[in-house]
């Protein structure tokens, strides 16, 4: 079976080899650079990168330069990096599609188990079949969703939120549970990063997005007009 690539990405070099010789232990092939240009170099020569480890603060491109051309591209999950524990750059950091936000000082094992999560949820979502309900439909394994029949282009957390929504249809979710399911890890964070998914999901929808209803001091629930097209 062919080894997963992970791209990891730090100007300092004796965390790139700490974060290395972790995935390295677990079975993944680890690729590296130490600014952002070069990690853009290695993600338009590589081919299959099933995940990127992305430093912030770095020389030449830093981490939100490096994401947001990525995501022009690809949306290959991304963790990122910083030294810094601001709530704002983290809620930055979700707007432009990261997938996991680790502030530094870390541990490496730690940060090995949510890219091992991600890997496990992204492969997961390759299984089964396309489900439709109320003119949503979402394609698991093309990795793909129509709504009224038009693709609508989302990132890795908006899909998985929208299959986790689909799949408890007519439940009434709180924000630690589904935290718990679409992140699958105890998340210590602000609520607001479910809040700030489900209004850029919503606003993908255009009219289906008001199939989102907000329960007040609790969380969300999905209902499509009784499941009908």
């Amino acid at each position: 079976m062919e080894k997963l690539k992970v791209l990891v990405v730090d100007d300092e070099s004796r965390m790139r080899k700490l974060v290395r010789d972790f995935l390295v232990k677990q079975d993944f092939e680890v690729l590296e650079a130490g600014d952002g240009e070069a990690a853009l170099d290695v993600f338009y020569q590589e081919k299959n990168i099933a995940l990127i480890i992305l430093d912030v603060m770095m020389p030449k491109m830093n981490g939100w330069e490096v994401c947001r051309e990525i995501r022009e591209h690809s949306k290959v999950p991304i963790i990122m990096l910083t030294a810094k524990g601001d709530e704002s750059d983290e809620l930055l950091g979700f707007e432009m599609g990261v997938d996991e936000y680790i502030s530094k000082p870390f541990s490496p094992k730690i940060l090995v188990a949510r890219a091992e999560a991600i890997l496990r949820r992204s492969n997961k979502l390759a299984e089964g079949q396309a489900v439709e309900t109320g003119g949503i439909v979402v394609d698991k394994a093309a990795h793909l969703v129509t709504v009224d029949g038009n693709r609508i282009e989302l990132s890795y957390k908006e899909f998985e939120l929208l299959s986790y929504f689909i799949e408890n249809q007519g439940i009434a979710l709180s924000r630690e549970k589904i935290l718990n399911h679409v992140w699958n890890y105890d998340y210590f964070g602000d609520a607001r990063t479910i809040d700030t998914h489900v209004k850029k999901l919503r606003s993908k929808m255009g009219k289906k997005g008001d199939y989102i209803k907000t329960i007040w001091g609790m969380g969300y629930k999905f209902e499509a007009d009784g499941g009908r097209p």
